[in-house]
């Protein structure tokens, strides 16, 4: 992916109010879909347990945020890095698909 320059407020807002719903679904997705236990995905993202529950029950991160193609395959890309402990994911990636998302919208 091409980076275009950084804006820390862009980025600020992404992390506060997109990266929650993305951690949710990636959480979602290794638990549910694929069947991990809670505790394991915990450790992997060393987040505790009692977030990954949260997360599963979506208490905790689930918005009305709509999941792009891209950010679908960002999410299936980061899932895979959690798992094979090779993560090649970025807080970039994802700032980038989100302000692409945003763009489109407007």
């Amino acid at each position: 992916m091409t980076y275009s320059l950084c804006d820390i407020m862009k980025c600020d807002e992404v992390v506060r109010l997109y990266l929650p719903q993305v951690r949710a679904e990636l959480v979602c997705r290794l638990v549910v879909d694929n069947g991990i236990p809670q505790a394991k995905v915990a450790r992997w993202m060393g987040i505790s347990r009692a977030a990954v529950s949260q997360y599963v029950s979506k208490k905790r991160g689930f918005g009305e945020i709509p999941i792009s193609a891209e950010l679908n395959e960002i999410i299936d890309a980061w899932a895979e890095g959690v798992v094979s402990g090779e993560g090649s994911v970025t807080i970039c990636d994802i700032c980038q698909c989100v302000s692409v998302m945003n763009n489109n919208q407007k």
